[in-house]
């Protein structure tokens, strides 16, 4: 893979920028950390070369100092939001966040349940963590959000808010994912620390949009799309453009809520110590890309990736037309379309001579290898076992599983467990070719090229099953799939 961003660069600089922050606000300063922290998927996706866990990486480096609070939207609770990169729960995710950071060294003092109204999953999840022994906060939602700021910066507004007990100098806000309430929750907390006379300061470390990136730049328009659901705009900052005549980046939300921010500090501390929503914000990502072209041509498949995650999605009642309308305006403004990207094509015309589904995975070096439903396999298995041979140099007609060792799994699916079906899955598949491997030369040379298919494309004609989505996110392989079912049935798993 072709790289254009320098991560050793990213982690030396933007240690200092935050380094320097702190040395900006005495006491305590809450810092929100937008994004995903240990893995941040899209951003090694759209940046080549950054990698998922640069965030803690730098945080490890303070971690005396350092407080982790999670925040978790109650609406997203309610709805079983998704990480579609990890296909897990909001609020499981919490918990997976938890154990990660605990395993590393890393305090996380509470969690925090944002706009907060009664909801009974939220409930039910506040009574799940405190009987783990986790403290849970809840924040309110605030009429006339973000406009009203006499009532948002006054007891009727923050201060109805619990405020959340912290005990170290540098508060590091997290959540699941975009749009959870970590800035509301840090602004919040800067209004109860100086009701109380504690002096503290607030800084952003939000990836995208990178605000020394052009506005139509492929990877802020990728951020665009990453966030369709939450109708984030990419914006010129105004303020910033006001107070010092140059043209920065930001995103609405940002934009609307620093009038909030500013009075906060006005209010509290005499002065803003900030002039815009890009003073705000310590993030060196734009300084450390090195070949623009190879960032490029990597955002503009993420569009491509995530109009199709926003189709398959809108196929199972989980998104309106307006978010496809969106991403697809996104898409022009990218210059691209599904056209380009060259791993669809060749599973459309599998599918189209078998008239079965289809499959296909791109490979680092550019081959293209397809895989078909057969009697024994899924598509999804059999390109993944058709990959494995290409990459260990294994002649396509040889047998890397005995269809006599298959057909008796089939049996035990279909007559014991009471499955329907009785392909194997790719999890299956792969349980299979690691026991053929113990006596097999050939099939152990397939399950040493495993680790080759990270960050390889794929596409399937289908929506896969959770099962085979699931294994593919956890090969590494970027998936995209035809937004429709083998089969009319209502109900899938």
């Amino acid at each position: 893979m072709e790289l254009g961003f320098d991560n050793e660069k990213y982690l030396r600089t933007q240690s200092e920028r935050i380094l320097e922050r702190i040395a900006q606000f005495g006491g305590k300063l809450y810092l929100e950390f937008g994004g995903k922290l240990f893995d941040d998927y899209h951003a090694s996706r759209v940046l080549p070369g950054f990698r998922p866990d640069s965030k803690v990486k730098m945080l490890l480096e303070l971690k005396d100092e350092v407080e982790i609070v999670i925040v978790i939207n109650a609406s997203d609770i309610e709805k079983n939001k998704l990480r579609g990169d990890l296909g897990i729960t909001y609020d499981l995710d919490v918990l997976r966040l938890i154990d990660a950071f605990r395993s590393i060294g890393l305090y996380v003092g509470s969690v925090v349940i944002s706009q907060y109204s009664a909801q009974p999953a939220a409930d039910a999840f506040q009574k799940r963590m405190e009987s783990l022994g986790v403290k849970v906060y809840r924040h309110y939602p605030i009429a006339g959000y973000p406009s009203n700021v006499p009532l948002i910066v006054s007891d009727e507004g923050y201060g109805k808010n619990e405020y959340i007990e912290t005990s170290r100098s540098l508060v590091v806000v997290t959540a699941p994912g975009p749009g959870s309430g970590k800035m509301a929750t840090c602004l919040s907390q800067l209004y109860h620390e100086y009701k109380r006379g504690v002096k503290a300061g607030y800084a952003k470390f939000e990836t995208f949009p990178i605000w020394n990136l052009p506005l139509k730049h492929p990877v802020n328009l990728a951020y665009e799309a990453a966030t369709a659901d939450l109708n984030d705009v990419n914006m010129i900052d105004p303020f910033h453009l006001e107070a010092y005549g140059v043209t920065t980046v930001n995103y609405n939300r940002d934009v609307e809520v620093f009038p909030v921010l500013r009075s906060i500090f006005e209010k509290l501390a005499g002065v803003s110590p900030y002039k815009s929503p890009t003073d705000m914000g310590v993030n060196m990502v734009g300084s450390c890309i090195t070949d623009d072209g190879v960032v490029c041509a990597a955002a503009r498949q993420e569009i491509i990736r995530r109009y199709y995650s926003v189709l398959c999605e809108q196929r199972q009642g989980l998104a309106d037309a307006d978010m496809v309308y969106k991403v697809e305006l996104l898409m022009n403004q990218a210059g691209v379309s599904t056209s380009d990207r060259p791993v669809i094509a060749p599973a459309l015309k599998k599918a189209e001579e078998t008239g079965m589904p289809a499959a296909s995975i791109q490979l680092a070096d550019g081959r293209i290898v397809t895989g078909k439903t057969s009697a024994l396999l899924g598509a999804s298995a059999a390109v993944l076992l058709n990959a494995l041979k290409a990459l260990g140099g294994i002649q396509h007609d040889i047998h890397l599983i005995s269809p006599i060792i298959i057909e008796p799994i089939q049996n035990l699916k279909t007559k014991h467990l009471g499955n329907h079906n009785p392909r194997l899955h790719t999890d299956e598949i792969l349980v299979a070719l690691s026991i053929c491997a113990a006596t097999n030369p050939t099939a152990e040379l397939a399950m040493r090229q495993l680790q080759k298919l990270r960050g390889c494309e794929a596409h399937s004609t289908v929506i896969l099953s959770h099962v085979d989505g699931d294994t593919f996110r956890k090969l590494g392989l970027n998936l995209t799939c035809e937004p429709q079912y083998q089969t009319k049935k209502l109900y899938h798993k």
